[in-house]
């Protein structure tokens, strides 16, 4: 038991009770953050480098460009509007499932990951239709330089909340299993982390690919 309160008190690894069973946990880190934590603000360093570049190609042809196509004579601004829309409520959502779980309400916890899921997998599901309508409509990679950037930025974002939807449905099982408590919650905040970086980028490109 000593031993035990030593590794605590010096900041080593402690045990910290959820439903029964122990969780491992490490409080002591050289930045003060959790691991993994840092290692996804770490991971989401690289992610805004990388679509900093999409955008900035994209800036950078929109306007080198002299004839440039209306997004909205193309492209389907209600719809993609829409879904705008669903993607920002899946990060109210995530938002809300954190809290109940911090407030120990794992009822809600449970819901709110639910939705946040479903959210994410419906915004595919347009995405796809908003995708096969262009294309059957003869917009595609080849047709333009704006087809070519449009499919590229939207097609890696859309990829990247395939993974969120992943993540969140592997978070979400481990939820309706009774694996996070009010004091281990680590895979929901960090989860949360990357499906809110992946809301903000959308809102980006969706202004400035849609509308202008």
């Amino acid at each position: 038991m000593e031993h035990a309160v030593a590794l605590s008190a010096a900041g080593g690894p402690s045990h910290v009770a959820g439903h029964g069973t122990g969780h491992l946990e490490e409080e002591y880190t050289t930045t003060g953050i959790r691991h993994d934590k840092m290692g996804m603000w770490v991971f989401l360093c690289s992610e805004v480098m990388f679509f900093t570049g999409l955008i900035g190609s994209y800036i950078v042809l929109r306007f080198a460009t002299p004839l440039w196509p209306v997004p909205g004579t193309v492209l389907n601004i209600p719809l993609t509007a829409f879904n705008t829309f669903v993607l920002i409520c899946s990060s109210v959502t995530m938002v809300q499932a954190l809290a109940a779980v911090q407030r120990a309400d794992y009822r809600k916890m449970k819901l709110f990951l639910c939705l946040t899921v479903l959210f994410g997998a419906f915004f595919l599901c347009i995405q796809g239709v908003e995708y096969w309508k262009l294309l059957h409509e003869g917009f595609n990679p080849h047709v333009s330089l704006f087809g070519s950037i449009f499919f590229t930025t939207t097609g890696f974002h859309g990829f990247h909340v395939l993974c969120g939807v992943i993540c969140m449905a592997f978070v979400t099982g481990k939820a309706l299993l009774g694996k996070y408590t009010q004091a281990y919650h680590q895979g929901i905040e960090t989860v949360g982390l990357y499906w809110h970086f992946v809301d903000l980028v959308w809102i980006v490109l969706f202004t400035i690919i849609y509308l202008f």
